[in-house]
């Protein structure tokens, strides 16, 4: 690779300027081959600049384009800061560094290494749009992630050229596959049928317009403060202007790293900086607004789920259904493209293909997403053949048509789901659902935000209906409304609710629910002053003035409804708001209403029970529990509070006693009774306490799953980089090896017996020729030279080699073997190619011809020898 810019071969060297087309290469794990084969097939002359750039590790030198250049009749140089862009020059950007087009110019920063993740391509390709607009291209090869995807969207809304290696020809096909799904004016083929497209495409825009835009003053950087709360939350308060949509609710680690890319395309140093920006650019808040939204979905993304959908789940609810004309209602939160939704609209579909008999109901999927371009994308229902890859031939078949070099969703099951934008946080959810699919957004919320998501979920499916979730997504402290129906595939069942056609609704709060958010529990409504009905009239005047205090509570004794005035029998506790009746109840009645309550719960009360207690702050109360139960729904339980006699007390105490009111026994059986209940409240406490930190450990592993999650993306990152370095490194071996082999064959060739020694004197490398003279073998390199037995007279070749290592001074001498023959030993240091002296290489040239001549030519003229 060549050190700075070198002329064309006809001797122009003109700069890339309006009229000169730029080329920009973006590749990554993988790459190599494709680029390799790219070039291979581009043609010189055409008065294009090539600029490559592919994901490399910035800890390590690059030698891309010494690999590339035998590939190329490119000059190729190394992108240089300031340096010119020359048409047919090939530009290869160093490792670690960004590299932008301004003013036909190279723009070379450094990234520093905790910025490694950032888009670079995507930073290459809009400078390229900005700068050359009609005469800017940019082609995606093989990589994983989606790097370069939004520069090619941005050259062609500047009508310049977009291209992608197709994805079944790619090592890699995530990158071409994302590039491809752009759809709009991308053209897509083989790296060698690349070339052709692009400057068939270039053709067409000679007339083109030049626009500059300003370099970066410094390096791209990471938000170096983690601290620095206030610039953050001037950033999402500029998205929230701009979009209408809050992320104040999502993860800060997920918002800074989306943040991070973006600085790296505007060259920031700090969030401070590129939070002035953003308030000063709305089409900056809406391009981050878009960075934020992480679209990443795939057909029957775990097929495990959907085959337990499509076999068990579905099927055994379809069979329990009694309304065949109520459709099949499902929902499915940030469908991104639409893979997952239509994944979900097959799954139905072969669900009722199971459920042979009966009648089969509507299928109504709703998809909805934050993104208008994904929603553009699901609607349209085209999918690459590298997208459809986990779809079976018989599903494709039956639910897709071919369409180009992709598949179309067939009208039918297109039909079957409507897309729209919708924000579940804000927006209103859509209502009777049987089954609610959010996979893998959960967990870019905070907890405080998947606490208010999870109520509306449980809100609007129906009573059997399903929730399904992401593998590292879990329902958490709700599971009192979910049950799971395979904990291991995340998919839950939502559990009946109490509901009234007409009713009003107030935040209750139990004990155990002390840190989530407050659940509607429903009274039912007075009717009108101007009812109709006088019956409703009386019935309600007869109970506000003659029927007993009561409260209608759950089996876990929180209060549904209150009738009368009860403040006399409850009370408020002090601390959290608890609206459960065992805690509320005044001293006296607790211990009595606990054991009635477990006796209702576990079933072993009858109809009805009553007891009489007597509270020292309330008096004689007969306390009447009646269990209600309800087949398919929870079951509920009456308390009612009635004044009693003063000699109630005696007389129940006597029949429960069997008329022996002062027996010693019966006193020391209720006292014993009584240190049990307060040891059950004790272990209830402690029970609750374990609990509540069960659930706090519990919040703390799934937020680590979501954070391994993220640290799998990154290490799919870091493979990529590792993909990279292991093809450059394949590639340079095999140049060693033949370089390797042409230098042997080369030694060999020229009949020179040579002998290469270290420092040490030691063997390093001989010709087959030096067998000859020397005794050597294979085995022989490592030795010293003096273990070894030679033919040669010359008993000073170790003192002349030290002599050349000392003054670097080459000696030849004539010497004569043993069996008569003559060689001239020719000495030399050994320099490496940093010019470090390393040993010593000697040549034995064959002169006993020469020698022979020289003699017989002494002998007739009669000279005598020197």
């Amino acid at each position: 690779m060549q050190d700075g810019p070198q002329p064309r071969p006809d001797g122009a060297a003109s700069t890339a300027g309006p009229a000169t087309p730029v080329v920009g290469l973006g590749a990554s794990a993988g790459g190599l081959k494709a680029l390799s084969a790219l070039l291979q097939a581009f043609p010189v002359g055409h008065g294009v600049a090539l600029i490559v750039l592919q994901h490399q590790s910035p800890r390590r030198s690059s030698v891309l384009g010494e690999l590339l250049q035998p590939h190329t009749g490119y000059h190729v140089l190394a992108a240089a800061h300031g340096q010119p862009v020359l048409a047919d020059h090939l530009y290869v950007a160093e490792p670690g560094t960004t590299v932008v087009v301004s003013q036909g110019r190279l723009s070379v920063e450094r990234v520093p290494a905790r910025q490694a993740d950032a888009h670079p391509i995507d930073a290459l390709f809009r400078s390229l749009a900005s700068d050359l607009a009609e005469h800017a291209a940019g082609v995606v090869l093989s990589g994983m992630g989606q790097d370069g995807v939004e520069g090619l969207r941005a050259i062609l809304d500047r009508g310049g050229v977009a291209a992608a290696q197709s994805p079944e020809t790619a090592g890699f096909d995530s990158m071409p596959r994302c590039a491809a799904a752009i759809g709009r004016g991308i053209r897509v083929g083989a790296p060698a049928q690349l070339p052709g497209l692009v400057l068939t495409a270039l053709a067409d825009r000679r007339a083109a317009k030049s626009a500059s835009i300003v370099p970066p003053s410094a390096a791209p950087a990471a938000v170096a403060d983690t601290r620095d709360i206030d610039a953050l939350g001037a950033v999402i308060e500029q998205v929230l202007r701009a979009t209408g949509r809050d992320f104040s609710q999502y993860k800060t680690s997920t918002l800074r790293r989306r943040i991070e890319r973006r600085m790296a395309i505007h060259a920031m140093t700090s969030l401070a900086d590129y939070a002035r920006l953003i308030t000063a650019s709305r089409q900056e808040a809406e391009l981050l607004f878009k960075e934020l939204l992480i679209g990443v979905t795939a057909f029957f993304r775990d097929e495990a789920l959907w085959r337990f959908l499509s076999e068990s789940a579905l099927p055994e609810r379809l069979q329990r259904r009694t309304d065949a004309s109520r459709p099949l209602r499902a929902w499915v939160v940030g469908c991104s493209t639409g893979e997952e939704a239509y994944t979900l609209a097959m799954t139905l579909q072969e669900a009722i293909d199971r459920c042979r008999g009966k009648p089969a109901p509507k299928v109504q999927v709703f998809a909805t997403d934050l993104s208008d371009d994904a929603i553009q994308a699901a609607r349209r229902g085209i999918y690459t053949e590298a997208q459809m890859q986990p779809v079976s031939a018989a599903r494709r078949e039956r639910f897709f048509v071919p369409e180009g070099s992709g598949w179309r969703v067939c009208k039918p099951l297109r039909d079957t789901v409507l897309f729209a934008r919708h924000d579940v946080i804000t927006d209103p959810p859509f209502l009777r659902l049987d089954i609610l699919c959010c996979r893998n957004l959960l967990i870019y919320f905070r907890s405080s935000l998947q606490q208010q998501v999870l109520p509306l979920f449980q809100h609007v499916i129906h009573d059997d209906g399903l929730l399904v979730l992401g593998m590292s997504e879990t329902v958490g402290r709700f599971d009192r409304h979910f049950a799971p129906l395979d904990a291991k595939l995340r998919v839950f069942l939502r559990g009946p609710a109490e509901r009234a056609s007409r009713t009003l609704a107030f935040p209750l709060k139990t004990q155990s629910q002390a840190a989530a958010p407050a659940e509607e529990f429903t009274v039912p409504a007075p009717p009108d002053d101007d009812s109709p009905s006088l019956q409703i009239l009386a019935d309600r005047l007869m109970l506000e003035a003659f029927a007993p205090p009561a409260v209608l509570v759950n089996a876990e004794g929180d209060i549904l409804y209150v009738s009368g005035r009860t403040g006399r029998y409850l009370e408020p506790a002090a601390g959290k708001a608890n609206w459960n009746v065992q805690v509320m109840a005044r001293d006296g009645l607790r211990d009595a209403m606990q054991a009635a309550l477990h006796q209702a719960r576990t079933g072993q009360a009858p109809t009805e029970t009553s007891q009489v207690v007597v509270a020292p702050d309330v008096g004689t109360v007969e306390l009447s529990v009646r269990p209600i139960r309800r087949p398919g729904r929870p079951d509920l339980v009456l308390i009612v509070f009635r004044e009693a006699t003063s000699d109630a007390p005696k007389a129940a105490a006597a029949r429960r006693a069997g008329g022996r009111a002062d027996d010693p026994r019966l006193a020391q059986a209720l006292q014993e009774l009584q240190d049990l209940r307060e040891e059950m409240r004790s272990s209830q406490e402690e029970l609750q306490a374990a609990n509540e930190e069960l659930q706090s450990t519990n919040e703390e592993l799934q937020s680590a799953n979501e954070e391994l999650t993220t640290s799998k993306e990154e290490m799919q990152a870091m493979n990529e980089e590792l993909q990279t370095v292991n093809a450059e490194l394949m590639s340079k071996l095999e140049d060693l090896a033949l370089a390797q082999s042409d230098l042997k064959n080369l030694l060999n060739s020229t009949q020179i017996a040579t002998l290469f020694l270290d420092g040490e004197f030691n063997v390093r490398r001989f010709t087959e020729q030096a067998k000859r003279i020397i005794n050597l073998r294979d085995s022989d390199i490592g030795r010293p030279l003096t273990d070894l037995t030679t033919t040669l007279e010359y008993a000073a070749l170790h003192d002349d080699i030290a002599a050349v290592l000392r003054t670097l001074e080459f000696r030849e001498s004539a010497v004569r073997t043993v069996d008569g023959r003559w060689f001239s030993v020719r000495i030399m240091p050994y320099r490496t190619q940093d010019n470090v002296i390393d040993g010593a290489v000697i040549t034995f040239v064959d002169i006993t011809t020469a020698k022979g001549r020289v003699a017989r030519l002494r002998e007739a003229t009669g000279t005598a020898p020197n």
